[in-house]
């Protein structure tokens, strides 16, 4: 049995660092976490292919090759795995779909042969044993929960780790909280399930063997759900690994807002190689928390969370959101100021949506407020129910935000701030030689031919002379902004 697994293509966003990705001559940011780990679930005896489409194109020699194309893909990806599928139906390719996007949205999806839904861990291998006796389905799914002690490893020899900029494995899945906004619950529930110890092993050390050297992001969408767990046995095991190791990596990961309530957490999170956290803050505006059930964010001082957090010695990455019907006409000058003076220097600030199955879609539903389906980008500036600011206004404050945050006097004062109140506890010099390129490439760019040149030449010498330990970080950063102003013209 031929199988060709597709991972179709991003559009270009706040989160495909598209243009960053030149300075370092990657293709695409991660790989296909989830098309590699159900590539391991299916028989060993098959033959396996895996294009992600964000690295290389995806011909129609691909796929007459297969006898069966299996698709993986979130809303945001929606347009290009329709078109697969379009080209699979003309060739008559067998098609086999599954992940969040088809999960959700499985009934308009007629022209797909077989729905693999939830988690493969448990309807994959309903699917394979009515295949082998000829009595496949056309729709699988489940309301059990996997046992992710079972989940295999990700079949690594499918792709080539050169192509991207970061590898990344799961931990966990599951968040014990539940934001009126979010479908993480819905899709993997409020109680976090986790691997064991013996598996994150398993997983760093095919990493290390094969000779990555880099960033590895756990894609969780809470690492800390389980603080209890994560604090007597998972993070004093990856401490152990890495000192035998050498760190050979630098991890980062998603959190809560409450790991700042937890000194002993944080210190773990340190000591085992975290360098990064993305943090759910969602907005400064305490009627809003209140109305989409974000608890774990409330009645506190998020500044001074945030600086606890990165005085520590990780980078806290934010996100926002606006158009919550409690936001006020001073929110967006509201979310400014408090992205400025957090010295959060990636804000990914995005439109409120009501994806699927939420309890916001629900609401809106129920108020006859919905509008269409949600299409999971953070940039194409639209929103799929009616708000309750006039949406001319939502739009031009949203598009506000973004072009002052990302404006090159703001962002570098932005990257500034942080860099002077950040305290690593080791040095963070990050060299090889892709980063060796990329900071020519930056000076050429940017330093050069690039509106941000002033700013990016004082930058440069600040924090080589008064912060040489963070330098790597400094210019990663000028990259990073440029790739936000590209995004962020498009307002």
């Amino acid at each position: 049995m031929n199988i060709l697994l597709v991972y179709p293509k991003y559009p270009d966003t706040f989160w495909s660092f598209k243009h960053a990705l030149k300075f370092v001559s990657k293709k695409a940011s991660f790989p296909p976490l989830g098309l590699l780990t159900v590539a391991a679930m299916l028989p060993k005896e098959w033959c396996k292919k895996l294009i992600d489409m964000n690295v290389n194109k995806l011909t129609d020699g691909d796929l007459l090759w297969a006898d069966f194309v299996f698709i993986s893909a979130m809303s945001i990806q929606s347009q290009s795995a329709d078109e697969v599928i379009r080209r699979c139906n003309v060739l008559d390719r067998k098609v086999v779909a599954g992940g969040p996007h088809f999960t959700a949205n499985y009934e308009n999806y007629k022209n797909v042969d077989y729905l693999v839904l939830k988690e493969a861990e448990i309807t994959l291998p309903q699917f394979i044993s009515d295949l082998a006796s000829g009595k496949p389905k056309h729709i699988y799914t489940t309301d059990q929960w996997a046992d992710l002690s079972t989940t295999p490893l990700p079949l690594w020899d499918l792709i080539s780790l050169n192509d991207y900029s970061s590898m990344n494995l799961q931990y966990s899945r599951g968040c014990p909280y539940n934001c009126e906004f979010c479908d993480i619950t819905v899709l993997y529930g409020r109680r976090p399930r986790t691997k064991t110890k013996q598996q994150i092993f398993a997983e760093l050390d095919v990493l290390d063997s094969s000779g990555w050297r880099g960033p590895v992001f756990f894609v969780d969408d809470n690492f800390i759900g389980n603080k209890v767990k994560l604090k007597q046995e998972i993070l004093p095991a990856i401490v152990e690994w890495n000192e035998k190791h050498h760190y050979p990596f630098y991890l980062n990961t998603e959190v809560s807002i409450n790991l700042a309530d937890d000194e002993k957490l944080i210190h773990l999170m340190v000591q085992a190689g975290f360098e990064a956290v993305f943090i759910g803050i969602e907005s400064p505006n305490e009627e809003s928390l209140i109305e989409c059930n974000k608890n774990q964010n409330r009645n506190r001082d998020l500044i001074s969370s945030i600086k606890k957090i990165q005085r520590s010695g990780m980078e806290v990455q934010g996100g926002f959101i606006v158009g919550f019907d409690s936001d006020p006409p001073s929110i967006f000058d509201k979310l400014t100021n408090f992205i400025q003076e957090s010295g959060i220097v990636t804000a990914m600030v995005g439109l409120l949506n009501a994806p699927k199955g939420t309890k916001l879609h629900e609401r809106m539903l129920s108020e006859g407020r919905l509008l269409n389906n949600f299409t999971g980008s953070n940039t194409d500036f639209s929103i799929n129910f009616i708000p309750q600011m006039h949406p001319n206004v939502l739009l031009d404050g949203y598009k506000k935000i973004v072009s002052t945050i990302y404006s090159p006097r703001c962002y570098y004062e932005r990257v500034t701030l942080f860099l002077k109140d950040f305290k690593p506890k080791k040095r963070v010099f990050h060299l090889n030689a892709n980063y060796i390129l990329a900071l020519f490439k930056s000076m050429f760019r940017l330093g050069l031919i690039g509106k941000e040149r002033i700013y990016y030449w004082k930058l440069f010498f600040w924090s080589l002379f008064r912060k040489p330990q963070l330098f790597s970080l400094a210019i990663l950063f000028t990259i990073y902004g440029f790739h936000f102003r590209k995004v962020s013209s498009s307002v």
